[in-house]
């Protein structure tokens, strides 16, 4: 299948949504579809406001036409709702090219924090923007079922996975946390106003307080909270190595759709505390358990009140944190994407299961 990627997260960004487009990229180039990558690489750009680190095309429509037209896709995915999705949205309406898009960022909720305007003056336009999507790729069932109220159809699922071979739980372990005091209690992500970052720091708990991760609010958190431990980004191994080396994961974001860092977290026998929101209530569960509600073994807590959460949480098993995780691998999560793609085409694209039974022993 010829498949056109129009998105305007990308390397070097580092964040969720670069990080399933690649793996998933690299999955489908192991499998033999060709991929078109239409990215910010390709075009003049500016400095996202408030995110210096974020590139935006600047005026993308007509290269993004060119080069949609020269790769002839059979179909083209649009998993951002930036100015090269909407220039890529328009060229496919235009030809008659079926696409797909992804709802990976609460952009409304994004854009009511940084403008202090009400959340429901943003979700016209995402509506608009996946209104004639053939297949709205959505990570959890609380979100699926929260975009279908809201007006948004089509939902398909597309789930998350990770490395395996690198986010384990036996390693080494990071030793800017060795002689810190216990508990140590983690957090990984962009350090900016809407990952909610204040509810988890502000809390007077015991131990040490680490935060992994860059971001447009870094400076400002590190001279309103002196006593916690702000590291940068870290990636790789290094990253692996600092959630081995703590005791629990806090995730206080209220606005993510999914929460990679999560089950990389759990990947490194690392329970999880959050709020019962979209995300976590689908990872961890309201009772601790998985998704499926069938895991025998607490491997986090969720709870209005963080402090709650942080305390239940560290009791919760570390072993089978890991063993759940295994559940989420970037193979699994391709096939859904191809399901959706495959859907969109009318086409039948065999599964990796499906390719790996075909293969010579």
């Amino acid at each position: 299948m010829r498949i056109a990627i129009a998105t305007d997260a990308w390397l070097p960004q580092v964040n969720g949504v670069v990080r399933t487009l690649a793996a998933t990229v690299a999955e489908l180039d192991l499998r033999g579809h060709e991929v078109e990558l239409i990215t910010p690489a390709r075009f003049l750009t500016v400095p996202m406001p408030g995110y210096a680190s974020i590139d935006l095309a600047v005026a993308p429509r007509f290269t993004a036409r060119k080069l949609l037209h020269a790769f002839a896709p059979d179909i083209v995915h649009i998993p951002t709702e930036g100015p090269i999705g909407w220039a890529a949205r328009s060229w496919c309406l235009a030809q008659g090219v079926p696409f797909t898009t992804a709802f990976h960022t609460r952009f409304p909720e994004y854009a009511a924090v940084r403008t202090g305007l009400s959340v429901e003056r943003f979700w016209p336009l995402l509506r608009r923007f996946h209104r004639d999507s053939r297949a709205v790729l959505v990570a959890t069932p609380s979100l699926e079922a929260e975009l279908n109220a809201r007006g948004i159809a089509r939902t398909h699922r597309w789930t998350r996975g990770i490395d395996h071979w690198l986010f384990r739980p036996d390693g080494s372990r990071h030793p800017a946390l060795a002689d810190l005091p216990r508990p140590i209690l983690l957090n990984v992500g962009r350090v900016a106003p809407e990952k909610n970052l204040d509810a988890f720091l502000a809390l007077d708990l015991p131990g040490s307080k680490v935060v992994v991760g860059d971001g447009p609010d870094l400076a400002m958190m590190r001279a309103r909270y002196p006593g916690v431990h702000f590291l940068g980004t870290l990636e790789g191994e290094d990253l692996a190595s600092a959630y081995r080396a703590a005791d629990l994961f806090v995730f206080p974001s209220l606005t993510d759709t999914f929460g990679l860092v999560m089950i990389e977290a759990l990947a490194c026998g690392l329970p999880v505390a959050a709020f019962p929101v979209t995300g976590p209530s689908d990872i961890i569960g309201l009772k601790g358990y998985g998704p499926d509600g069938d895991f025998p073994a607490r491997i986090g807590c969720l709870d209005p009140d963080l402090s709650t959460a942080i305390g239940r949480a560290l009791g919760c098993d570390r072993k089978a944190a890991a063993v759940f995780a295994r559940r989420y691998t970037w193979q699994a999560a391709t096939d859904q994407f191809l399901s959706a793609l495959s859907g969109a085409t009318g086409s039948k694209v065999p599964s990796d299961s499906a390719i790996s039974a075909l293969e010579p022993a």
